[in-house]
């Protein structure tokens, strides 16, 4: 069943509204008719079967038949990913692919070694923003990913302290015993990997540090092989 989007969506009600750019999509592209059934979610964990009574240019009414269970469910695990910034469309891979994993907040980083300035970054929140709307739909979540303002690494390794875990490609260890598990943020480096002086604030916040094995990885293949590995181990990819 086709899924959408509606922030708006009030649980207490029997009729809900689309915007313009669901409309057009259910109007254009869809040529939904009145009558017809759809799934809405209101990125705040509710789900509604509905049906379509009207569609306009800029918006489409709908009845409300029923609320629903979303067609996946949310992990766990509290798992926040700091990513650092990539250059071209390999960040909105990231984006993507952390929404289907079950992310729950994605906070993009500026390192060292990054490959883009934050402020270019910046202006790419939006359509991240989009990516993930997107991807939730595809995915089945009902509850959207928080993607945060772009950050300094040395800001945020202070904050996650003993919740945090850092991939590094060399001279860590295996996944710690004693971390818990319900909230971890995971830090990924960018391409030309951590300056020494980022490790040493990792490890003066008692993160840990973690090397996955011998091979080598592009960026944003970590980002999403760690997310994977974090979601099965304390989370719900069993």
């Amino acid at each position: 069943m086709r899924r959408f989007y509606c922030p708006d969506a009030d649980p207490a009600q029997d009729a809900l509204t689309l915007g313009a750019d669901e409309s057009a999509h259910i109007r254009n592209v869809l040529r939904l008719r009145e009558g017809e059934r759809i799934a809405v979610f209101d990125g705040r964990g509710n789900e509604y079967l509905c049906e379509v009574e009207s569609v306009g240019k800029r918006e489409t009414e709908l009845a409300v038949i029923s609320r629903t269970e979303p067609p996946s469910k949310e992990s766990p695990l509290d798992l926040t990913l700091a990513a650092a910034l990539l250059k071209h469309d390999k960040f909105d891979m990231v984006v993507q692919k952390a929404v289907e994993l079950g992310v729950t907040r994605l906070l993009p980083i500026v390192t060292k070694r990054c490959d883009i300035p934050p402020d270019a970054a910046g202006k790419r929140l939006e359509r991240w923003e989009r990516i993930a709307i997107e991807a939730s739909k595809q995915c089945g979540r009902a509850t959207l990913m928080e993607i945060s303002d772009v950050g300094e690494f040395a800001d945020h390794i202070g904050e996650a302290g003993s919740e945090a875990i850092v991939f590094v490609e060399q001279g860590g260890r295996g996944f710690p015993a004693g971390i818990g598990s319900s909230r971890i943020t995971a830090f990924v480096g960018p391409e030309g990997g951590w300056e020494e002086a980022e490790i040493a604030m990792a490890e003066k916040a008692d993160a840990a540090l973690v090397t996955l094995g011998g091979r080598i990885l592009r960026a944003e293949t970590a980002a999403i092989a760690v997310t994977a590995l974090l979601q099965h181990r304390y989370g719900d990819l069993k």
